[in-house]
């Protein structure tokens, strides 16, 4: 193994540190507990946003705090959820009177963590509402999960939430848009070769030179099936037709395309797979009226990628295309 990073079980600490450093203009970092709020925060009148997860999967969630997205982020240890004792502190530290939304994705610990946070939150006078996110259309169970995985999706649930809260949506508004987006989502993803969690200092999972898997989750959950090494169109079909069925895409859909990489994969190849991508969208008679590329969910270094899908409508367009500062996201 090797990485730039001094003790294994201080990673997590000393990135958040350097990640407050660096984007001192938009965050405060709180460090017992370990939490990041917007600088400005709490906006006094508006709903607050709270999302979090397990460390690995940078720029998500702290790289999305900032005017237009999250209000606070709560990062775990590596790939693994944070604790209510974070969480429920972070919540309150956002809370400008309108009360907080919760965005979680759909990861057993994740979901039981956020439900503990938001009941000691609401015992502090906080009115606190929760949206699942479960885009990944690869496995409808798993070991980590009941039902699907929140995967790269979570980025646009997080965009879309922040700008109707930043518009002055009350919290019911701003959980209903939430969800109209979790309902309108689906992903699914690829890996080529596994990255390693510091601590455990080998790979989470082994594949054979010839060998890549079709489905995998972002902490290296076992996907559909492994499949011999291929080219990649036949790599993004694999992955974005069964995104397509399960929306139900037709010609009269416009969507946002979001090839995501995991970690390990340039540019580059991200362009080539978004290219095959849209070709399948548009064989399909949808309009891809949005786009996004690179990596923004991701899982250490691993090498792969995956494909989100986002159905449109007029008013989900207009806050896709509201303002957002965040460190990794921003127009």
């Amino acid at each position: 193994m090797k990485k730039l990073i001094n003790d294994p079980a201080r990673v997590v600490d000393e990135s958040v540190e350097g990640f407050g450093q660096a984007h001192a203009d938009l965050v405060r970092v709180h460090t017992d507990p370990l939490f990041v709020v917007r600088a400005d925060a709490p906006v006094q009148g508006k709903v607050g946003l709270v999302s979090g997860g397990g460390s690995g999967h940078e720029p998500l969630h702290a790289g999305f705090v900032g005017a237009g997205m999250l209000d606070a982020a709560v990062p775990g240890a590596m790939f693994t959820s944070p604790t209510p004792d974070a969480i429920a502190p972070a919540t309150t530290a956002v809370d400008g009177g309108a009360g907080v939304l919760h965005i979680v994705k759909n990861y057993t610990g994740d979901v039981l963590n956020f439900e503990t946070a938001a009941e000691l939150a609401d015992a502090e006078g906080v009115e606190v509402r929760t949206v699942i996110v479960n885009d990944d259309v690869a496995v409808e169970d798993s070991l980590y999960t009941a039902g699907r995985r929140g995967v790269a999706g979570t980025l646009l649930v997080e965009k879309i939430a922040g700008a109707a809260a930043d518009r002055g949506d009350d919290l019911a508004g701003v959980a209903a848009v939430a969800e109209r987006v979790v309902g309108s989502v689906r992903s699914m993803g690829v890996a080529l070769a596994a990255g390693t969690v510091p601590h455990a200092g080998t790979p989470s999972f082994e594949l054979t030179e010839q060998e890549i898997e079709i489905g995998i989750g972002i902490h290296g959950e076992p996907g559909r099936r492994r499949i011999p090494m291929a080219g990649a169109d036949e790599i993004t079909e694999l992955l974005t037709t069964p995104v397509m069925d399960d929306l139900g895409i037709t010609g009269e859909d416009q969507v946002l395309l979001l090839v995501n990489g995991m970690g390990g994969t340039p540019l580059s190849e991200l362009y080539v797979v978004y290219r095959a991508a849209r070709r399948l969208l548009e064989g399909r008679g949808a309009q891809v009226t949005r786009s996004l590329v690179g990596n923004y969910v991701t899982s250490l270094e691993m090498q792969g990628a995956s494909v989100t899908v986002l159905r449109l409508d007029d008013e989900l367009t207009t806050l896709w295309d509201a303002p957002v500062r965040t460190a990794a996201l921003r127009w």
